[in-house]
């Protein structure tokens, strides 16, 4: 087998599998497999249909071997109804959390640099995980990839008409999840200046701990989810409220040093934040939060507090200077 014939889609084939499973920490692993699979494989392929086909048909397989015993991941909304400001639980190791995708994934190559922001936002991934695995992987191939209903039932090894059901079951759910979402994706489009002005203005009031001027900045019924915490908190009234009681004097935010790196994330704008202890130099990692922006104010609030998600989004040289 000549890899250059199958390495082109590694970075299709991780989003692929992102959306399936919800993580790209496992995404990245099950292309691993996946190339595994199609190496041991590669003689008895003999050019039955593309190569492209073939390894989707491969990696949404191992997808859904992983998704017969894997937890559905997701968001703290999941859990229940929005927190007050008064509710302090501990994190929920036990929980599988949803993972956010580094831009720079989709950016990597045409066929993931042209995605539409609504096939990647959060709020797509988050339902898809409400869909039984094999309805998701339909939805995937046919509203997202584009592909034909005799193209998706070659790839489940299932009939037309059973790809069309599916279809139609997981539109319906999604349709209950997200009840705004078109029929039609979105390209996705660059930031306008007034939304660089938002995130410009955010970032400092952060730094700063600025609880007023965060609050400023969201809109009337914004929220906001920090896991592993299982709470959520609905309105600009609740979150400021909270912001207020998580950065007294003397917290992180008044001593020591708070520095946040604007990037992006699921096609959505997103900051890198660090954290510098008082009586120290050496910056730690703190959090990555997805941030977005509609009508000059921020709606949404998804902050990840999970090691491996900061990893995702960090030169590995920078992370060996985190680590000392």
């Amino acid at each position: 087998m000549d890899l250059s014939e199958i390495e082109p889609h590694r970075r299709e084939l991780e989003l692929h599998c992102y959306r399936m499973l919800g993580s790209y920490h496992e995404a990245e692993d099950l292309v691993q497999e996946t190339f595994l699979r199609a190496w041991k494989g590669w003689d008895a392929f003999q050019g039955r249909s593309s190569v492209r086909a073939w390894l989707y048909r491969i990696a949404t397989n191992a997808c859904l071997d992983v998704l017969k015993s894997a937890q559905r991941r997701i968001l703290p909304m999941d859990l229940g109804p929005p927190s007050g400001p008064g509710d302090d639980r501990p994190p929920r190791a036990d929980v599988a959390w949803l993972e956010p995708l580094p831009d720079r994934v989709l950016d990597a190559d045409p066929e993931t640099r042209a995605v539409a922001r609504e096939t990647v936002e959060l709020a797509f991934l988050a339902a898809l995980q409400h869909l039984p695995p094999r309805q998701r992987a339909v939805l995937i191939a046919r509203d997202v990839l584009g592909w034909s209903a005799a193209e998706t039932a070659q790839l489940l090894d299932i009939t037309a008409p059973a790809a069309n059901s599916a279809l139609q079951r997981a539109r319906a759910t999604l349709r209950e999840r997200l009840p705004e979402r078109g029929d039609d994706w979105t390209p996705d489009r660059a930031p306008d200046p007034d939304e660089q002005e938002v995130l410009r203005r955010y970032v400092d009031a952060f730094q700063r701990a600025d609880v007023r001027a965060m609050a400023r900045l969201l809109a009337d019924e914004a929220r906001a989810v920090m896991p592993p915490l299982p709470m959520w908190y609905l309105g600009r009234d609740a979150i400021a409220a909270t912001l207020a009681q998580s950065v007294p004097p003397g917290s992180p935010f008044h001593v020591g040093r708070v520095r946040a790196e604007l990037t992006r994330a699921n096609r959505d704008p997103a900051m890198v934040v660090y954290h510098t202890p008082p009586g120290e130099t050496v910056e730690r990692p703190f959090a990555v939060g997805v941030i977005r922006v509609e009508g000059g104010l921020i709606t949404e609030l998804t902050a990840f507090h999970d090691p491996r998600v900061f990893e995702s989004f960090v030169a590995k040289d920078a992370l060996g200077r985190l680590r000392g």
